[in-house]
């Protein structure tokens, strides 16, 4: 069954609690919460802190949203992964979110792909070794901004312990998002959920339910239960939650899942 969420960047200027209780209030099921504001990475007294402070109301850590990019460290990519590694286990998470590079997959040459593969293989290992998944994010400028360099990037991988998240491109039309999802979905872990049509467009969630009822069947149709966060207020306004809140379940309720 699907399980509804929220991702803490949302609120960046919010609390850790306050962002606890407005998820509780809205009824989410879930908080991937931030690395680069509300869970540092390395800061496992805090990790253990704001895990507790989830779980007592109600909710439950989904992941942690961290913001490490393969290849962006050079030969020290293990000593800066290893920090976000003891948050996401102080968190208790079975999933990181990291990023796959620091360039658009159609930049990345044959060599340099090859050193992203190896370094990423092994902090998947790494992460594997304390029960806990890598998933990466289908984000511009890194080698999952494209479905089918995403697949290829799991193919290449070959871990079991290595998903993805997917998230509709703003700058496709729902078909190419139809087909992404359609090619990812085998590897699917999570899904961030906004309603944005355009780069600078972002609309409430019920603008987008015909599209996002399309998703989500699909997602059911293939055995999935990811978590379905949402990623962002249309206006940046945490009074917008519940409204969001509610127009995600209803969707969600529309696939019997």
């Amino acid at each position: 069954m699907f399980k509804t969420g929220l991702v803490s960047v949302s609120f960046r200027p919010l609390t850790c609690e306050k962002i606890v209780k407005i998820a509780a209030e809205a009824g989410l099921d879930a908080i991937e919460w931030g690395g680069d504001v509300h869970v540092p990475p390395g800061d496992t007294a805090r990790a253990e802190r704001v895990a507790r402070l989830t779980q007592a109301a109600g909710l439950s850590v989904s992941s942690y949203g961290s913001y490490y990019r393969a290849g962006a460290y050079g030969e020290d990519y293990l000593p800066a992964f290893l920090p976000v590694l003891a948050a996401a286990e102080a968190l208790g998470v079975p999933v990181i979110r990291i990023w796959a590079g620091t360039k658009g997959s159609a930049s990345v040459g044959a060599a340099e792909r090859a050193r992203l593969t190896e370094e990423i293989r092994t902090i998947t290992r790494t992460a594997a070794a304390k029960k806990i998944r890598v998933a990466f994010e289908c984000h511009n400028d890194t080698l999952t901004d494209d479905y089918r360099s995403s697949v290829r990037l799991m193919e290449e991988i070959g871990e079991i312990n290595a998903k993805m998240y997917w998230q509709p491109n703003q700058r496709r039309d729902t078909a190419y998002n139809l087909e992404a999802l359609r090619a990812i979905v085998p590897y699917l872990e999570n899904v961030h959920v906004f309603h944005w049509p355009g780069p600078d467009v972002h609309l409430p969630l019920a603008d987008g339910v015909g599209e996002w009822r399309r998703y989500f069947s699909l997602i059911a149709e293939a055995g999935k239960d990811p978590v379905c966060m949402l990623e962002f207020m249309p206006d940046d306004d945490p009074a917008s939650l519940p409204r969001e809140a509610a127009a995600l379940k209803n969707i969600l309720g529309d696939t019997g899942r």
